[in-house]
């Protein structure tokens, strides 16, 4: 039994394209667009004319970070970024159990459902829970319904042990994942890289062909700690060893040179860029309207929803006097996932994975190909998608969630906050 979604206007990111057209959806893929023929059996949803769009993709975030909001600050406020990461989010991760990692994962994919981001790329660390992390991580996530690529962040900032623990954990899931899970060999920055760190991720690199998902020169500390710790800079390092490729996923690149962001581009690698959460950080900005024609766009665990991500990198490119073109960037997400699924995601054609939203957005101004840009900066936002299908599989439909029951889930979260809240403070 199939869906035929009819009288909807059909809008693709790139080449820009809207047109009122039907599709027809069976076995979790497009299989034919307007006028589609309704089979025996098949669901037919008249739409009236609301949008239907591909759904978005975040290409890096940290599902973790949903338990983080509103917790107590640091009893010594950071002064750096460095103090940013070790009295906030080191302290954060620490302090998350298994419990936490998975109730954290289901209400971090259930706001990216809410907001029509239908995948995304995960960068995960528990160093206290590592073994079956990622599982946790996948077993929440699915419990919503989205589609994830997941890794764990590999490092050395707790030994020798945490290290070989990390990479077990990021590879083991790799080799396991299936259906709407993928894997990456995930990696923190380079200044928390020993020599064999980088080594081991050359090697779960070359044993599992998949790409290395790593955070790159976020501050200037990566150049310097980097430097001063190992006698390298943290693209001579990765390029060195070859760590880098088509299939990379390189996070933030604000602090690069121009000569060393050349020698990424050159590679191959996505470059994936934040820009809240660097405004957050205050790392500064980077040249997002330089990273070339595999640019896209994450939030880095700044909530998921691309939408205002999108927004908010084209108003600070412009101010910044480098503009850049965000349907590129977003549809340039969907590229990645499709390289990482296998299958198409993104174009509302034949054979294209059926992942979609449908918003109910009724604008007062003609919306066409040539002005779709516009109307993404200056009209859309996540408070127009009204139904969400992933894998041919509605997951919301009138704004409600249809796998889980999102009033019990907030209960479960606030009270899994308190206790990882309670630990936080509890660490030296």
């Amino acid at each position: 039994m199939g869906t035929v979604l009819k009288g909807g206007t059909l809008v693709e990111l790139e080449p820009a394209s809207v047109e009122v057209a039907d599709l027809r959806i069976d076995d979790g893929h497009i299989v034919s667009r307007g006028p589609a023929a309704a089979e025996a059996g098949d669901e037919v949803i008249e739409l009236g004319g609301k949008l239907v769009m591909p759904g978005l993709v975040c290409a890096h975030h940290h599902l973790y970070s949903s338990l983080a909001r509103g917790m107590p600050p640091p009893a010594e406020a950071p002064e750096n970024f460095l103090q940013v990461l070790e009295r906030v989010w080191w302290r954060l991760d620490r302090a998350l159990d298994l419990d936490a990692v998975q109730v954290s994962s289901m209400v971090g994919a259930l706001e990216a459902l809410s907001c029509g981001t239908t995948t995304v790329f995960d960068h995960h660390a528990s160093p206290s829970a590592i073994a079956g992390s990622l599982t946790q991580v996948a077993r929440g996530v699915n419990e919503v319904g989205l589609r994830a690529v997941l890794c764990y962040e590999v490092s050395d900032r707790h030994g020798a042990v945490g290290r070989e623990e990390g990479l077990a954990e990021t590879t083991d899931f790799l080799k396991k994942a299936r259906g709407r899970f993928r894997g990456m060999i995930g990696a923190h920055a380079c200044f928390t890289l020993s020599r064999e760190a980088l080594e081991g991720l050359k090697a779960a690199v070359e044993s599992t062909g998949a790409g290395l998902h790593i955070h790159l020169a976020e501050d200037g500390v990566d150049q310097r700690l980097s430097f001063e710790r190992y006698g390298e800079v943290p693209v001579a390092r990765l390029m060195g060893l070859g760590l880098l490729g088509p299939s990379s996923v390189i996070a933030h690149a604000v602090h690069l040179s121009w000569p060393e962001l050349s020698q990424v581009i050159s590679t191959g690698a996505w470059l994936v860029h934040n820009p809240r959460s660097n405004m957050n950080n205050q790392v500064g900005y980077a040249p997002a309207g330089k990273f070339g024609s595999r640019a896209t766009l994450g939030t880095d665990g700044i909530g998921s929803d691309m939408f205002a991500e999108a927004q908010l990198a084209y108003f600070r490119s412009r101010d910044a006097g480098q503009p850049i073109g965000v349907l590129h960037y977003l549809r340039n997400a969907q590229r990645m996932a499709t390289e990482v699924f296998g299958a198409p995601i993104g174009p509302l054609r034949e054979g294209a994975l059926a992942d979609l939203l449908v918003l109910d957005y009724r604008p007062s101004t003609p919306l066409t190909a040539e002005n779709l840009a516009g109307h993404f900066l200056y009209g859309l936002s996540s408070r127009h998608v009204e139904a969400v299908m992933i894998d041919g599989i509605w997951r919301m439909w009138a704004r409600r969630p249809l796998s889980v029951d999102g009033e019990a889930l907030s209960q479960h979260a606030r009270e899994a906050a308190a206790s990882l809240w309670a630990r936080m403070a509890e660490q030296k």
